[in-house]
C-alpha cells in the first residue's frame, strides 16, 4: 500500500468508529467485561479524541507531510509493546507505524487486548494485504525495531531485551498543574477533568498540583463534585477507601469531597483516588524544576490549558520522543 492508501484505510477507520454499529457495541462491551476499569463512557472518550484529533484525512495528511513521508522506504519490522492503563492508550504508536510504511508486530496489555485486536482486523477485512504488515503476538522476538511503554520495574526488562537494538522505551510519567489561585470556576471544571478522565490512570492525568501559598481549596473541591459517581465504582471505592485509611492512621490532615482525596506531599505521582499538592512562593523556581523533571508528561496551566491534558494531537509524543523521527530514521 502507498501513503494515499494508508491514509485512505484510516479514514475508513474513523467512519466506522463514527458508525457506532452493533458490531462495535459489543466488542466495547468485551473490553469493559474484561477490565473493569474500562466503564463505556471511558472507552467512548477515548474513541472520540481517536476520531477527531487522530483520524480526520486533512491531520494525517499535514502530518505526513511534516515529515517527508513517501513510498520509498525499507519497510522495518517494528515490535510494539503496548500499555493498557487507559482504553487503547497504544494506538498512537500503532498508527506511527501504519502510517511510515513500516510493518509492525504487536504485544497488547492483558488489559487492553481487545479493542485494537478487533479494529486490526477490521482493516484485514478491508484490505487483506495489511496481513502482511500488521500483526499480533504474545512474546516479541526477531524485530528489527522496538516501542515499548510499561512501568519503570518493566523498563529495566525492556532494556536487557531491546537495549541492543533501535529502540525506544518509555518509563513511568505523570502530569503536574500550575495554579495561580485566579482561576474560575470553569478552569477548574477543566483541571478537574485533568485529573478524573480515565480515573486518573494516565500519564497525562494531573496528580499533582502546585498552589500559591494561602490557597484556597473550597472551590477546587467543589469543581471535583462532577466525579464524585466515582464513589459507586467498586474498583476505584476500594483504592478511595484504603487511601483514607493511610492519612487516617498516620494522623495527616487531608481533605476530601468523599470521592478524591487532596493531601500536601512533595511526590509527583499519587495513587488513585488522590491528588498531591504543595505550596509555593517562587512560581518560576517551581517551573524551572519541572521542566526539568523527566517524570513529567505535560504541564496543564502553563503549556497547555486546562482541560486539554487528554486530549493530545498527532504531534504530541508521549515521553517527548519524536516516535515518527525514530522510525523514519530506521
Amino acid at each position: 500500500m502507498n501513503l494515499q492508501n494508508r491514509i485512505e484505510l484510516l479514514v475508513k477507520l474513523k467512519d466506522y468508529l463514527l458508525e457506532n454499529s452493533e458490531e462495535w457495541k459489543e466488542v466495547k462491551a468485551q473490553a469493559y467485561q474484561k477490565n473493569g476499569w474500562f466503564v463505556p463512557e471511558f472507552i467512548d472518550l477515548a474513541v472520540h479524541n481517536i476520531i477527531e484529533h487522530f483520524l480526520q484525512k486533512e491531520k494525517l495528511i499535514n502530518w505526513a507531510k511534516h515529515y517527508v513521508i513517501d513510498d520509498n522506504i525499507i519497510a522495518k519490522n517494528v515490535g510494539v509493546v503496548m500499555a493498557g492503563n487507559i482504553p487503547l492508550v497504544g494506538f498512537h504508536d500503532f498508527l506511527c507505524v501504519f502510517i511510515t510504511g513500516h510493518h509492525q508486530t504487536i504485544k497488547l496489555s492483558g488489559k487492553d487486548e481487545v479493542l485494537l485486536k478487533h479494529l486490526v482486523q477490521k482493516m484485514y477485512s478491508w484490505e487483506v494485504t495489511i496481513q502482511n504488515t500488521i500483526s499480533f503476538a504474545t512474546m516479541l522476538r526477531g524485530c528489527d525495531a522496538y516501542i515499548a511503554t510499561g512501568s519503570n520495574n518493566s523498563a529495566v526488562y525492556f532494556d536487557y531485551y531491546f537495549g541492543k537494538y533501535p529502540s525506544i522505551i518509555r518509563r513511568n510519567r505523570t502530569s503536574v498543574a500550575m495554579l495561580t489561585g485566579n482561576e474560575n470556576a470553569e478552569q477548574l471544571e477543566k483541571l478537574a477533568d485533568d485529573i478524573h478522565l480515565f480515573f486518573g490512570l494516565g500519564c497525562r492525568n494531573v496528580t499533582k498540583i502546585f498552589v500559591p501559598e494561602g490557597y484556597d481549596f473550597v472551590p477546587l473541591l467543589q469543581s471535583f463534585h462532577a466525579y464524585k459517581y466515582f464513589a459507586d465504582h467498586h474498583k476505584y471505592k476500594n483504592n478511595y477507601d484504603y487511601n483514607l485509611s493511610i492519612q487516617i492512621m498516620n494522623n495527616r490532615f487531608y481533605m476530601s469531597n468523599e470521592a478524591t482525596l487532596l493531601v500536601e506531599s512533595d511526590q509527583s505521582f499519587s495513587p488513585i483516588s488522590q491528588l498531591n499538592y504543595s505550596f509555593y512562593k517562587d512560581r518560576a523556581a517551581i517551573l524551572a524544576n519541572i521542566k526539568n523533571n523527566n517524570d513529567i508528561q505535560c504541564l496543564p496551566g502553563v503549556d497547555i490549558a486546562f482541560g486539554q491534558a487528554q486530549q493530545p494531537n498527532l504531534m504530541d509524543y508521549a515521553d517527548g520522543i519524536d516516535t515518527m523521527q525514530f522510525l523514519l530514521s530506521l
